[in-house]
């Protein structure tokens, strides 16, 4: 077989031999929903979907990356290949509204300008208001013949139930840190095969940060900025989470992104509480030991468990303040010995 873009995809072989051949076989489906973990690589797989439909290399060079299609898709340039992203809404999350849809609607009603389908990839679509799923669940029932509908979210179970039912779900698991460790070293991002690791150990399966990352250091103290936050938050009692909790909740695009972060530290809490040394927040050993040490096997699994929920509230359009008040009241206390 000859090499493609697909090649480029690093840790979801199997999603790719599925849509590969799905293309090969022209058995692919009218809406596809791709599920996983932030940066894991969702919108670079519906992307390059997209591509090896529109392609006009020979098929066994498809997507081929270099034809007008496959370069104009890759730059969202593409007149018959439309990505659909959530906007800043009043509240300051991303939101995707109605009125994109109800557009994305208008555009897919035209017949394609010059490739085979007309493509919409709406990315995020956890963040989709009751009106929008509502009136984008007609185009999904009843698409045109000449439309391919491709969604990314978090996670499938976060989504109207009737959205999941009407695709097919590619669901992305995290990528192991020894393939992130490995690309970071053969696309020359990293040399020093030791800092691929660790930064691949911080990536906690995110291929897409970790890429991100390698170029931009601004990442890295991004993180160490929001495990300082939950420091803090162990480190405070009751009065000052509470306040931590309206200091955060002002910044609510942020939120998910800090939480998931906090999610992975609690994550190794837990097995270090178990003695299992496999973790991926490598720069935080001291702390999380101390962290196993210190509270009791239930404590760590319920305040990983609890971040978790936490997360799925916000996706649900909580009340941010009341989320994360709640969130910190089940957290431990830092002084507990």
């Amino acid at each position: 077989m000859k090499p493609t873009i697909w090649d480029d995809i690093v840790g979801h072989e199997w999603a790719v031999d599925l849509l590969r051949r799905a293309v090969q076989n022209d058995r692919v489906g009218h809406a596809y929903l791709f599920a996983g973990p932030e940066q894991i690589g969702k919108t670079l797989l519906a992307r390059t979907f997209a591509q090896a439909l529109s392609c006009t290399h020979e098929p066994a060079g498809r997507p081929c990356g270099q034809c007008r299609a496959c370069s104009l898709i890759a730059q969202d340039r593409h007149p018959d290949v439309q990505v659909v992203q959530p906007e800043i809404s009043g509240r300051g999350k991303p939101t995707l509204k109605i009125e994109q849809v109800r557009e994305l609607q208008q555009a897919l009603a035209l017949a394609p300008y010059e490739a085979p389908y007309k493509i919409a990839i709406l990315k995020a679509f956890e963040t989709a208001t009751l009106g929008a799923t509502n009136a984008f669940l007609k185009t999904l029932e009843e698409p045109p013949r000449h439309v391919k509908l491709f969604l990314t979210a978090q996670d499938a179970d976060t989504l109207l139930a009737t959205i999941p039912s009407r695709c097919r779900t590619v669901a992305l698991r995290p990528v192991p840190t020894t393939k992130i460790t490995q690309a970071l070293v053969d696309r020359e991002l990293i040399s020093d095969e030791e800092e691929a690791s660790t930064l691949a150990g911080l990536a906690a399966g995110r291929i897409g940060w970790a890429f991100q990352a390698a170029k931009n250091p601004d990442l890295i103290a991004q993180r160490e900025a929001q495990i300082n936050a939950l420091h803090k938050v162990l480190n405070g009692r009751r009065v000052e989470r509470f306040r931590e909790a309206e200091i955060l909740a002002r910044k609510p695009d942020e939120l998910r992104a800090l939480l998931q972060t906090w999610l992975s530290w609690w994550r190794d809490a837990a097995l270090l509480s178990w003695h299992n040394e496999t973790i991926n927040n490598v720069d935080q050993v001291a702390a999380l030991r101390d962290a196993a040490g210190k509270w009791t096997r239930p404590a760590v699994f319920t305040a990983w468990q609890k971040t978790d929920q936490a997360i799925r509230y916000l996706d649900q359009n909580a009340n941010t303040r009341l989320v994360l008040e709640n969130l910190f009241l089940v957290y431990p206390s830092a002084s507990v010995r």
